[in-house]
């Protein structure tokens, strides 16, 4: 065989792997569409559609997502336990979920609160309770610096800089090569299996609730579009909280934090612990041997401290 024969071969070759991950790409993206369509409504912020899920009646509660998620994040089981006193919106941060992403590569976690809180004020919210979980409680801190909301409620939320380095997956995608090759074969070719165990150790050391991962909907989570604004959102994280952390002093809203002191995703001892110390009118849940969600593993404490901040905010009274 000439050198000109196996470099066409090759070609041939790649030319198929390409075919065959566009394919997948294509077929996978689809039936996480069909298998988990949009389940709410859709406003349109700065020609962004942006998707929501509103349940009950009462004072508005918001609540923002984390990392790799959508809202049904809080509409597996938290929303009905919510809806019979608070109005709740779930929403999908920009680029997840339903929800469209920040034009021009913006993964700026400000540039998120910024869309959110105005679809918030489409229907009508004005003075919420804004809940955010992991990535989404630094969305939730974006949002008061912008224009302070009623209260936050802070679960196992990022607010300060870190040592050390993301892991490696994150780190390769940081560059422009890493994430235009290894986002769409990742896409494309893990194993849902790899996902749940990924799940597993997110909820570690509880395990996820029976159905969790079937109702999130791991295909959603896979589409390439998806994956990079994750990988954008995270490895823009560090250098934003950098400089929030110089403004937090302002915030003299209520704030109730709630963290496990077994999170090991984002540790209690580099985040709510010491942001403790930065905020005014702070308080700080600390919950014994809980993992990084404890929405779903402690869903009575994260159901409590939403209910204080009502009432410290003057949205609730104490015997309701």
């Amino acid at each position: 065989m000439t050198l000109k024969t196996l470099a066409v071969s090759a070609a041939l070759i790649g030319l198929g792997l390409i075919a065959a991950t566009q394919w997948r790409l294509s077929a996978r993206a689809a039936s996480a569409q069909q298998t988990h369509p949009p389940t709410g409504q859709f406003v349109t912020v700065e020609g962004l559609a942006v998707h929501m899920q509103i349940a009950g009646s009462g004072p508005d509660l918001v609540m923002i997502h984390g990392a790799n998620g959508n809202l049904r994040e809080f509409t597996f089981a938290l929303m009905a336990q919510l809806s019979d006193r608070y109005r709740v919106i779930a929403v999908d941060r920009p680029g997840l979920g339903y929800s469209d992403p920040l034009p021009g590569n913006d993964a700026s976690t400000g540039g998120q609160a910024r869309v959110l809180r105005q679809a918030m004020a489409q229907i009508g919210v004005e003075n919420p309770i804004v809940l955010g979980q992991s990535y989404g409680g630094t969305v939730a801190l974006s949002w008061a610096l912008q224009a302070p909301p009623a209260a936050l409620v802070l679960v196992s939320s990022p607010s300060l800089p870190w040592p050390g380095d993301l892991d490696p997956w994150y780190r390769i995608t940081a560059t422009p090569v890493g994430r235009a090759t290894l986002v769409p074969l990742a896409s494309a070719l893990v194993a849902d299996s790899y996902v749940r165990r990924a799940i597993d150790g997110v909820f570690a050391p509880q395990s996820p609730p029976k159905g969790y991962a079937d109702h999130l909907g791991i295909g959603l989570t896979l589409r390439r579009k998806s994956m990079a604004t994750n990988v954008s959102q995270i490895n823009g994280l560090r250098p934003q909280v950098e400089v929030m952390q110089r403004d937090y002093p302002s915030l003299i809203l209520p704030i109730e934090l709630v963290h496990g002191d077994a999170d090991t995703i984002v540790p209690l001892h580099i985040h709510s612990a010491p942001l403790m110390e930065l905020i005014p009118n702070g308080a700080l849940a600390v919950l014994p041997g809980a993992g990084h969600m404890p929405h779903h593993t402690h869903p009575n404490e994260v159901i409590a401290a939403i209910d204080r901040v009502a009432v410290r905010a003057g949205l609730r009274g104490h015997d309701q």
